[in-house]
């Protein structure tokens, strides 16, 4: 049942808190590839807020949820052409990594939606293979989030190397940490740092962590991606 397997998770997340001395981290269900109807068995046992991959899967899924009131998260990659979708569909966008997306999600962005939280995803590791600005582009990205009215710059993402090693996955998000930090000096409006997910949270909400992303722990193995 997944609303066993949230009550589970919301009391981790709470030692977690409690172990780090520090309120229990927000949770963002990690929804991509998971059917409209768990979705629905979630938000029925208490979740709100769900976090998808891509646009148009989002998408879809929306339009068959319509009737409930759920929170939306981008939290895959945004491509430029994507970025008009992105803006009508999304509460938050998380990914942002690149000054070439903010105009347009500004500009589509509709007024009666509201501000759109923003978050800048950080490549923390500097890995090839992952999306994300360099630490030392943060000040630019922030000032240009920070300009439009229409977005709303809440902090920073990241998604750190999956080392067997806690010790350097800890050390990613002790960094990761310290860019928050200096990014809210001076920003009142800063107030989320996304990372962890199910099997490295607790180091994560050790470091600092207010929001983490949880999909395997909440719905278990992800189904199979369709072939053609």
């Amino acid at each position: 049942m997944l609303a066993d397997a949230l009550q589970t998770l919301l009391q981790r997340l709470d030692n977690a808190g409690r172990m780090a001395g520090r309120p229990a981290p927000a949770l963002l269900a990690v929804s991509k590839r998971q059917a409209a109807t768990a979705v629905a068995e979630l938000h029925a046992a208490g979740q709100r807020a769900f976090g998808e991959n891509y646009v148009q899967e989002a998408k879809a899924k929306q339009a068959e949820l319509v009737a409930l009131p759920l929170e939306w998260h981008l939290i895959g990659h945004l491509q430029s052409n994507k970025a008009r979708e992105a803006a009508v569909l999304f509460d938050w966008v998380q990914t942002v990594d690149r000054l070439s997306l903010v105009a347009p999600l500004a500009r589509h962005r509709p007024p009666g939606r509201g501000q759109l939280n923003v978050l800048i995803q950080v490549n923390i590791d500097d890995e090839a293979s992952k999306h994300g600005c360099a630490p030392e582009a943060i000040p630019a990205l922030a000032e240009a989030i920070a300009g439009e009215p229409r977005l709303r710059l809440r902090g920073l993402m990241a998604i750190p190397a999956p080392f067997e090693d806690p010790a350097r996955r800890r050390a990613a998000f002790r960094r990761m940490r310290g860019l928050f930090d200096a990014l809210r000096a001076g920003r009142p409006g800063i107030d989320t740092l996304s990372m962890g997910m199910s099997d490295d949270l607790e180091l994560a909400v050790a470091e600092g962590a207010t929001l983490v992303r949880v999909g395997t722990a909440l719905f278990g193995a992800r189904p199979p991606k369709e072939t053609a």
